[in-house]
């Protein structure tokens, strides 16, 4: 759990305009908040953990942990081959589903039914003035209140009557649970979705299971829709928070006998011993953030260490793979960036690369009227064909 740099309070149209800007702190779910151990396994921000427990006093200087680079120089020699072929741009889109969807937007806010709970949250590209009337929008359960910035700590304002911090989600029929962060995430990306179902489709036709490595797995519910459609999963994150919210979703999920391992670590560090091991995945999804550190000071910079991430995890995919998932958040640059990166690092293997945005569709009320489609990150994808 989704960790990135925060943007300036005064920087919503820049980050508009900024592919994926909607960035985990803009109105998914947020990882739990910056907690010891969070890192690049996990967001420092919104996929940071839940509650919002003041910040311990900083250690002494002698007490802090060595900063280290959570990628270790890799020389990442140039591959030979073709590069794959490509689809781009493709778009993915979350409609509405059992469980989500995007009621409306506008006016740098969104309005978004989980479950049982209408929720308003910040978000920077929904630059359009509102659909419904305010007197929908006033009506809702639970109202993101406070900093603006993607990383930034607010609060909750309940209109109507004081909710739980958590309350039973399910999607793509597994059972996890939605909480209220103080960095205004709940718990899962619905735009994942998308993602998810093409994961699960694959995990069900291979007539044997498939290995599953979920890096930066924030609270686990990608983990439990793989191993409940039949795969082997490690979940990696960073964070102890996040790996425990991952453990509840697991037991809400009746899925405790589920081949799921629940690993908290430096995401870079575990691939490279997976690497050394001479282990092999058959499908790898990978969340990295912007910017974060690791549980012993390891520092992640998205444009510094994805290369080397990218190029390990195509070491560690089994002759047989049925992909390798790239999203990203929040960054300053076009999905053609990380399409190309991801050709050239598959190059030689074959396959296709199809690249694009994640967006969710409004839906209305009721879910049943398509609406404006809003942006929420980028993507790229490597398939065997």
């Amino acid at each position: 759990m989704k960790e990135k740099d925060r943007r300036s309070k005064n920087a919503s149209v820049t980050a508009a305009k900024s592919r994926g800007a909607e960035a985990r702190g803009g109105g998914h779910e947020q990882r739990l908040p910056p907690a010891k151990g969070a890192g690049p396994g996990t967001r420092t921000g919104p996929k940071a953990a839940a509650g919002g427990a003041p910040p311990k006093a900083a250690p002494r200087k002698s007490e802090r942990p060595s900063v280290q680079e959570s990628a270790p120089t890799r020389r990442i020699e140039p591959r030979s081959g073709e590069k794959p072929a490509e689809r781009v741009p493709l778009i993915l889109e979350t409609a509405a589903t059992a469980g989500y969807h995007l009621v409306d937007s506008g006016d740098g806010e969104k309005l978004e039914q989980y479950g049982p709970y209408r929720i308003v949250r910040p978000e920077a590209q929904a630059l359009w003035p509102k659909a419904l009337p305010a007197s929908i929008w006033e009506r809702a359960d639970a109202v993101f209140t406070g900093d603006t910035e993607e990383d930034g700590m607010g609060r909750w304002r309940f209109p109507g009557e004081v909710l739980g911090e958590t309350w039973p989600m399910q999607l793509l029929d597994t059972d996890f649970l939605g909480r209220f962060t103080s960095f205004r995430h709940v718990g899962v990306f619905p735009e994942q979705l998308a993602h998810w179902s093409w994961m699960r489709d694959q995990v069900a036709a291979a007539g044997r299971p498939l290995k599953v490595l979920n890096l930066f797995g924030y609270t686990g519910v990608a983990s439990l829709i793989a191993a409940k459609a039949g795969a082997e999963v490690t979940h990696v994150d960073a964070s102890k928070k996040a790996i425990g919210w991952a453990r509840e979703n697991q037991v809400l999920a009746r899925a405790e006998k589920l081949p799921i391992r629940w690993i908290c670590d430096d995401a870079m560090k575990f691939i490279q011993r997976e690497e050394r091991r001479g282990s092999r995945y058959d499908i790898i999804l990978t969340d990295p953030p912007k910017f974060g550190r690791g549980p012993n000071g390891e520092v992640w910079q998205l444009f510094d260490h994805l290369a080397a991430m990218l190029d390990i995890c195509r070491e560690i995919l089994s002759p047989d793979a049925r992909g390798l998932v790239l999203t990203a958040y929040s960054i300053r640059a076009s999905f053609y960036s990380i399409h190309e990166l991801m050709r050239e690092t598959m190059r030689g293997r074959g396959g296709r690369v199809e690249s694009g945005e994640l967006i969710i569709r409004e839906g209305g009320l009721d879910g049943t009227a398509p609406g404006r489609a809003l942006s929420t990150s980028l993507f790229s994808r490597w398939v065997p064909k």
